[in-house]
C-alpha cells in the first residue's frame, strides 16, 4: 500500500452470460476490448462516444500497482479532452513545459515544450498512472454502453474469421462470448498476443535503471531534471520528476551487473537517495521498482479481427514518455476507423490504415527511443567518450546540444505518408500538412467553447475561412449541408473575425488570430479534418467534388 494513495476496489458481477436460461445468441457484442489500463479504457470511452456497445474485460478489480507511467503529453491530454476527462487530470497532475540536462555539475541544456503561446493544454503533465486510470474508470462508469467486467480472465482466443471467440474465466466459472471486433490492450507480456502465437520483434538493452518514488516536500521548479554522470552517482546518470501529492520520480541508472532484486531492497535504495538529496533532506520510500530498456513491436497491429494497441504492440524504453502517449494515440486512430466499418460506411481495409498509421508511429518512436538509450548508456570506451564530450561542449555550443539525448520527449504523429491524405496540389506555410495533428487556437463560439480542439474530433469536419465578401455564399451554403447530409457526415466550422456569423453554418471566432497563423488560413481556404483531429486535406478554395473525393479517400472508399 502507498502512503498518498488509497486502492479502490472495483466491484466483480456475475457476468450475463453465466445466467441460467441464458441463449447462447445473447453473447456476442460489436467489440470486445481487453485490458482495463490507460489504452483499453481509453479505447472503450472512445467507442462508446462513438455510440458503439462495447465489452471491456480485465482480470484484475483495481488500478495499476505503483506510479508506474508518469509523464502525459500535451496531445495525449488534447485526446482526453475529447474523451471528457482532461479536465480533472491536469488539475491533480503537475503541468511543466521546461527540461534541464546536466553533466556532473553543471548546466549543459534545456528545452521548452511548448515555446508558443496561446496552448489551451501544458506541454507535458507528471501524474501517477494510477489517477489516469481512477479517473478513466470513473468516466467509463459514466456512459451507459460500457459493459465493465472485472475479475474476468480471456482464457482462450479463436479468430473464426467472421467473428472472434473468447473463453472467458470468472470466480463463478468459465463462459464463452463472440465480437465482431478484438481490441487487445493487455499490455506488454500480452497473454492474447501468445495465445496467438504472434512474435514482436526487437531489442533488450543490457541496463538497468532502478525506480525510486519518494514522499517530500522540496521547493524545487516544476521541471524534468536530467543528470549525466553525477556527483552523488558518478559514470551513470539520473532523472528527477515532480508527481502529485509531493511523490517526486527517481530514476538511477544501475548497469546490467547487478541483482534486481538486491537493488529494490530499501537498505540499498535509501543512501542512493541521500547521497542525491543530502541527509538533511526528510524523505519516505514509498515504492520501488528494476526496469530493463526494451524497444520492440509487432510486425503488424492488425491481425485478421484482432486489433493490437499500446503495450501488447509496441515497446519503448520509458525515458522519453512515449509508452501509454503512443497507446493512447493508438486508439485515437482506431476508434472512428473502426466505427465506420461497424456501420457499413467503409471496408475493413480502413482498418489496415490503422496499422499502416501507427506501425510509422511505432517506429518513429522506437528510433527515438533506441537513439536515447545508445546515447544514456553507451555500449563502448569510445562511445562513452564521445557522449561525454558532446556534453562538455553543449554548453557553449549548439550544434552540441542538437546532439544532446537524455530522451526525446513524446510528440503527436505526423502521418504525412498515409495513403488516407490527399496531396497538396497548392501552397501553403506553416506545418498543418495532410497528416499533420491540429494545432490548437483560441476561438469563442456559440456553444461556449474557447479553444479550437474542443470542438473539433469525433466526425469528419471542413474547417473553412471566411471568404473576402465576410459572407458565405449561397450555392457554398447548399453545398455544406449537403456534405453535413452525407452518408459519413462532414460538419462546416467557418472561421470568423468577431461579429461574424453566416446563416446555418457553425461560426469559430478567431479571438487572437492563432488560427489564421497556424492554419495559412487566407480567406477561402478549406480544411478537411478526420476524427481524430489530423488533417486529411487542404485547398485554397472551397469545391464540393474535391471534397468529396479527398473523404472518399479519407475512409478507403475511393
Amino acid at each position: 500500500m502507498l502512503s498518498t494513495y488509497q486502492y479502490p476496489k472495483f466491484e466483480y458481477r456475475r457476468p450475463p452470460e453465466l445466467a441460467e436460461g441464458r441463449a447462447a445468441s445473447e453473447g456476442r457484442y460489436p467489440v470486445v476490448v481487453v485490458g482495463a489500463g490507460p489504452v483499453g479504457l481509453a479505447a472503450a470511452i472512445d467507442l462508446a462516444i462513438h455510440g458503439v456497445p462495447v465489452v471491456l474485460l480485465d482480470n484484475d478489480d483495481t488500478v495499476s500497482i505503483g506510479s508506474r507511467g508518469v509523464c502525459y503529453a500535451k496531445r495525449a491530454l488534447e485526446i482526453m479532452d475529447r474523451l471528457g476527462c482532461a479536465e480533472e487530470m491536469v488539475r491533480k497532475g503537475v503541468s511543466w513545459n521546461v527540461g534541464r540536462t546536466f553533466f556532473r555539475e553543471q548546466e549543459v541544456f534545456n528545452f521548452n515544450l511548448c515555446p508558443e503561446p496561446d496552448h489551451h493544454r501544458p506541454g507535458m503533465i507528471n501524474l501517477q498512472q494510477y489517477y489516469l486510470e481512477e479517473y478513466l474508470v470513473r468516466r467509463a462508469q459514466s456512459l451507459p454502453n460500457i459493459d465493465l467486467r472485472w475479475k474476468n480472465n480471456v482464457i482462450a482466443v479463436t479468430d473464426h474469421g467472421e467473428c472472434v471467440a473468447l473463453r472467458v474465466e470468472t470466480a463463478d466459472g468459465a463462459y464463452s462470448i463472440d465480437t465482431e471486433w478484438l481490441v487487445v490492450a493487455d499490455g506488454a507480456r500480452s497473454p492474447i498476443r501468445h495465445m496467438m502465437g504472434l512474435d514482436i520483434e526487437g531489442k533488450i538493452f543490457m541496463d538497468r535503471f532502478l525506480i525510486a518514488d519518494v514522499v517530500m516536500k522540496a521547493d524545487y521548479p516544476t521541471e524534468r531534471w536530467f543528470w549525466f554522470d553525477p556527483p552523488f552517482h558518478p559514470n551513470q546518470s539520473v532523472l528527477l520528476h515532480r508527481q502529485a501529492d509531493n511523490v517526486w520520480r527517481i530514476d538511477f541508472q544501475l548497469g546490467w551487473n547487478v541483482d534486481p532484486e538486491e537493488e529494490k531492497k530499501p537498505e540499498n535504495v535509501i543512501p542512493r537517495i541521500k547521497a542525491m538529496l543530502g541527509d538533511d533532506r526528510e524523505f519516505e520510500l514509498e515504492w520501488v521498482s528494476v526496469y530493463t530498456f526494451q524497444c520492440r513491436r509487432m510486425h503488424e497491429f492488425r491481425h485478421g479481427r484482432l486489433l493490437f494497441t499500446g503495450d501488447a504492440a509496441h515497446q519503448v524504453s520509458p525515458f522519453g514518455a512515449r509508452g501509454a502517449n503512443s497507446g493512447i494515440q493508438d486508439t485515437d486512430n482506431l476508434v472512428w476507423k473502426l466505427k465506420l466499418v461497424l456501420d457499413g460506411k467503409a471496408p475493413a481495409a480502413l482498418l489496415d490504415t490503422y496499422s499502416e498509421e501507427r506501425v510509422a508511429a511505432a517506429d518513429e518512436n522506437l528510433m527515438n527511443s533506441t537513439r536515447s538509450t545508445d546515447f544514456i548508456t553507451p555500449k563502448s570506451a569510445t562511445s562513452r567518450t564521445f557522449r561525454n564530450a558532446v556534453l562538455g561542449l553543449a554548453k557553449d555550443y549548439p550544434f552540441a546540444r542538437a546532439l544532446v539525448n537524455s530522451g526525446r520527449l513524446s510528440v503527436p504523429s505526423f502521418l504525412v505518408e498515409s495513403r488516407l491524405n490527399t496531396p497538396d496540389s497548392e501552397v501553403f506555410a506553416g506545418h498543418m500538412v495532410p497528416g499533420a495533428p491540429m494545432d490548437d487556437a483560441p476561438i469563442e463560439s456559440a456553444g461556449g467553447e474557447q479553444w479550437l480542439l474542443q470542438v473539433a474530433g469525433n466526425r469528419f469536419q471542413l474547417l473553412y475561412g471566411m471568404p473576402d465578401a465576410g459572407d458565405v455564399d449561397a450555392a457554398t451554403a447548399t453545398a455544406c449541408a449537403e456534405l453535413a447530409a452525407g452518408a459519413i457526415p462532414v460538419e462546416t466550422l467557418v472561421v470568423a473575425e468577431r461579429g461574424q456569423a453566416p446563416a446555418g453554418l457553425r461560426t469559430l471566432v478567431d479571438v487572437k488570430g492563432r488560427i489564421r497563423e497556424r492554419y495559412d488560413l487566407k480567406p477561402g481556404t478549406c480544411y478537411l479534418i478526420r476524427p481524430d483531429q489530423h488533417v486529411a486535406a487542404r485547398w485554397r478554395s472551397f469545391d464540393l467534388a474535391k471534397l468529396r473525393a479527398a473523404l472518399a479517400r479519407a475512409t478507403c472508399n475511393a
